[in-house]
């Protein structure tokens, strides 16, 4: 009875300290997603594959999106001409590299801040990497789902332009049967929510049912988020509070101090656990003082990157095969760098 009434106290506290970042992150990327105009940030962005890159993997400060809100603001880029390297990098990139993350992770790791410029460092080493890696593949259309292939073929490789910020769908099937997520507008007239997030800057700002949709858009997804990310969340805190309390103390001991088992192991546990970027942190320092920094760093890099609950996403924008080669380049680069941690720092 005791240690369930510490497993519990301790499931508290982790969620008190980690619930106010995930809201906060929650409605900063809801409404930046509306007020940033998509498309001509994507002008800006380097053609080069290192430097496109590097761009796309600090794109994570314009959307402070975790590892949940990643994948469809990555695929709805790539389909308005965002360069494969640059993709790439801010899917991989995005949950960790932005403020809110760094911030919560400062607020976890206050006595020990080298975990946060590491967790930064490492995060963007490998997500530029990546980058370059896939950007070797000129044409992305094998390794992306068909029909994303198709919108990138129409918009790249066809003479005329089309923008899919403002009108969203071409013309050749009903809007409806095409992929995407839609409100009911008019009647008859479905209305785009991925369109509409980049429209909505060229429309007029005095137009109060222009303000009225963009209101009820952030609204629904803050309140989907929290729903999605809160279970996980809640689920996270659970089972390290169960870990820390109810597995034998020795056992811990033994894995989290060897500099290989410690590092595997946290990495398996990031994988599977699949907790929010946003409050990771917290999770993570519930085993500071039984496993190696370097194993924390490896779970505070690796978990955000391959996240298992997000596969079903992730299969919306790339091919199986594609993630598992995505997968196991990103494993064995985290555990090169935290091993190279391990034995230098």
């Amino acid at each position: 009875m005791r240690q369930l009434h510490n497993a519990f106290t301790l499931f508290l506290s982790l969620l008190v300290e980690a619930f106010p970042f995930l809201l906060l992150g929650v409605l900063l990327s809801s409404s930046l997603l509306l007020l940033i105009d998509e498309g001509k940030l994507i002008k800006t962005l380097p053609k080069n594959p290192f430097l496109g890159a590097l761009a796309g993997s600090c794109v994570g400060f314009l959307f402070p999106v975790c590892e949940c809100g990643n994948v469809p603001v990555a695929r709805r880029l790539l389909m308005q001409g965002l360069p494969t390297s640059a993709a790439i990098g801010f899917l991989l990139a995005a949950p960790t590299i932005n403020p809110i993350v760094v911030w919560s992770t400062w607020v976890a790791f206050r006595g020990q801040p080298e975990i946060v410029v590491f967790r930064v460092v490492f995060s963007l080493a490998i997500a530029v990497t990546m980058g370059c890696i896939f950007s070797v593949q000129k044409d992305p259309r094998p390794f992306l789902q068909p029909f994303l292939a198709q919108r990138v073929t129409r918009l790249r490789y066809q003479p005329q332009k089309q923008n899919f910020s403002s009108q969203g769908r071409s013309n050749d099937s009903p809007l409806l049967l095409q992929s995407g997520t839609f409100l009911l507008d008019k009647p008859g007239k479905p209305l785009s929510m991925e369109g509409m997030a980049a429209s909505t800057l060229t429309l007029s700002t005095t137009d109060s049912r222009v303000w009225t949709q963009r209101l009820k858009l952030v609204i629904e997804n803050v309140v989907q988020e929290l729903r999605e990310l809160g279970g996980m969340l809640i689920l996270g805190s659970a089972i390290a509070a169960g870990l820390q309390v109810f597995v034998p103390r020795e056992i811990i001991l033994n894995l989290g101090q060897g500099t290989i088992s410690s590092i595997i192991a946290m990495m398996v546990l990031a994988a599977v656990v699949s907790i929010c970027s946003t409050v990771d942190s917290f999770f993570a320092l519930s085993f500071a003082s039984t496993f190696t920094t370097s194993s924390l760093l490896a779970f505070l890099v690796f978990g955000p990157m391959i996240d298992i609950k997000a596969i079903g996403l992730m299969l919306s924008i790339f091919k199986p095969r594609m993630l598992i080669y995505l997968f196991a380049l990103v494993g064995q680069l985290t555990f090169i760098l935290a091993l190279c941690h391990s034995y230098f720092f």
